[in-house]
C-alpha cells in the first residue's frame, strides 16, 4: 500500500469521530427530550446483570415498563455504564417514558447524569476530532509537499 493511499485511507479517521460527536449530542437531546415531555410510570426489573470483568464494565438490565394505561412493553438489554448502574439496583424503578422516541426509556434518578455523560462524550469525540483532522491534514500537506519535491528532483 503506498503512502499515498495511507494518507487518503486517514480521513477516515476524523470521518468516524465527525459522526461519533454527532451521535452523541443526538443521545442527549434525545434523553433530555423524553426526561422533559415523557410520562412518568414505573418499570419492573427482570434481569440486573453487572459485569466485573477488568476488559467489561457495565452494567446491562431487562424491563418490564408499566404504562399508566394499563398496558406493558418489555425493554430488553438496557445498558449502564459501570460508575452509574449500581445506583439502579432494585426490583423497581421510576421511569419516563416517551414511546416512538430514540430513547424511549430513561430511568429518573440516573437521566440527569445520562445526559450529562452524553454531552462529555460529545466533548471528547469533538477534540479528538479537531486533534484527528489537524493531523491528518498536516500529513497529507506533508505528504504532498515530499512529492512535489521529489518530483523537482527528478525533473533537473
Amino acid at each position: 500500500m503506498s503512502a499515498r493511499t495511507v494518507a487518503k485511507l486517514a480521513w477516515s479517521v476524523p470521518v468516524f469521530l465527525l459522526a461519533l460527536t454527532v451521535h452523541q449530542a443526538f443521545t442527549a437531546v434525545q434523553l433530555k427530550k423524553t426526561m422533559d415531555q415523557g410520562t412518568l410510570t414505573w418499570a419492573e426489573v427482570t434481569r440486573y446483570e453487572r459485569s466485573d470483568r477488568k476488559d467489561v464494565t457495565e452494567v446491562e438490565l431487562d424491563l418490564i415498563v408499566h404504562l399508566p394505561d394499563g398496558s406493558q412493553f418489555v425493554r430488553e438489554k438496557l445498558a449502564l455504564p459501570y460508575s452509574i448502574g449500581h445506583r439502579v439496583e432494585a426490583d423497581t424503578l421510576s421511569v419516563m417514558v416517551l414511546q416512538g422516541a430514540a430513547q424511549e426509556v430513561v430511568i429518573t434518578e440516573i437521566g440527569e447524569t445520562q445526559v450529562k455523560i452524553a454531552w462529555s462524550n460529545m466533548a471528547m469525540s469533538f477534540i479528538a476530532l479537531i486533534m484527528a483532522f489537524v493531523g491528518v491534514l498536516a500529513w497529507n500537506r506533508m505528504m504532498r509537499f515530499s512529492s512535489d519535491r521529489d518530483a523537482s528532483k527528478a525533473a533537473e
